[in-house]
């Protein structure tokens, strides 16, 4: 038996829940649970925001632990090895997206926490492919979001082939942002941190901005007219997107990583005078999280992480809810 943490109906409180997995599949691994990041997404699936939960729902798409079990067709994971999964757990390996190396395309992917269990739990069940090796020299504690925060912000670098030399705009500096400002960083590139809080301007230079810019101050936006080559934005809410898109340079991108529901607004003249672009991306494909883990332990890029024992979820999800997370939270397994 697994035992875990459940919600039985939207916006419910997480409680104590057993369900046996069955035999273990020849392409799987069991994951004894060391640590589990608690994402803002984890927080929608709970309350049902995206119409897709499937209840009892058992969080957690962060996890960090070691194998505990192997199939027996798995060759190249063995048992103790420590790992993470993020948020998919499996794949079906044989559209034109797992074919060609972007399993994160996969539209019959598995999802760690929609209709399988995830790692709010003492084990976790996943396909061998969709679990990654950690490197040695990276905190296992802190190792969680990176397979969900980290691959989200680290992924568009690679797929859009973002030059050292880049000016590049982070909108907003939380979970997100707070990893995007290492990485752009670490990458060579010039980084500018939209934030609307006075407290994170300083912070967000420490974590590598080289400008600071007011995101609530039309002017000064404003003033940054044609200034960026690529501006992510990893906020939820709904901004004056024409305003940013006058702060890139021609042939431009305006890249979406935070999940805003509502409808874009944007005058399609500044897109085709500029050449601009508009795009979003989910998490990365194995490859490329098994890239994000060797370039963060190479750079020592980090999440801010705040602990919280497993048997305190929902305390943990009080404090996620209220905006008082800086900037991530991870629960410990076994506390």
């Amino acid at each position: 038996m697994i035992n875990a943490y459940a919600a039985t109906e939207a916006g419910g409180e997480l409680s104590p829940y057993q369900y046996d997995p069955g035999a273990l599949k020849p392409d799987e691994v069991e994951i004894d649970v060391m640590y589990c990041g608690l994402c803002h997404s984890d927080v929608s699936i709970i309350d049902n925001d995206w119409g897709m939960s499937s209840y009892p729902v058992v969080p957690g798409h962060e996890v960090v632990g070691r194998i505990g079990q192997v199939g027996e067709q798995v060759t190249y994971l063995h048992q103790g090895q420590l790992v993470g999964l993020g948020w998919h757990s499996g794949y079906c390996n044989h559209c034109h997206s797992c074919n060609s190396g972007h399993q994160n395309l996969c539209v019959e992917a598995t999802h760690t926490i929609v209709g399988h269990h995830g790692g709010f739990a003492d084990k976790v069940r996943a396909q061998a492919e969709a679990v990654v090796p950690i490197p040695d020299s990276i905190d296992p504690a802190k190792a969680g979001p990176l397979f969900c925060a980290g691959i989200t912000v680290f992924n568009p670098l690679v797929q859009f082939d973002i030059k050292p030399n880049s000016h590049v705009g982070v909108i907003g500096i939380g979970g997100l942002g707070h990893l995007a400002l290492q990485f752009l960083n670490a990458w060579g590139c010039e980084v500018t941190a939209f934030t609307s809080s006075d407290s994170k301007r300083d912070e967000a230079l420490q974590l590598g901005a080289h400008h600071t810019l007011n995101s609530r101050d039309e002017t000064a936006v404003g003033e940054a007219a044609g200034r960026f080559d690529v501006i992510i934005s990893t906020v939820n809410a709904k901004l004056d997107w024409n305003l940013y898109l006058s702060t890139l340079k021609p042939q431009g991108r305006l890249h979406f990583v935070g999940a805003t529901t509502d409808p874009l607004d944007i005058s399609v003249f500044p897109l085709i005078m500029g050449q601009r672009q508009v795009s979003g991306s989910p998490v990365g494909s194995p490859d490329t999280i098994a890239q994000m883990l060797e370039f963060a332990a190479r750079h020592k890029v980090e999440p801010k992480v705040e602990m919280f024992p497993m048997s305190k979820v929902n305390e943990a999800i009080v404090h996620l809810k209220k905006g008082d997370a800086r900037y991530r939270i991870v629960l410990e397994a076994g506390k």
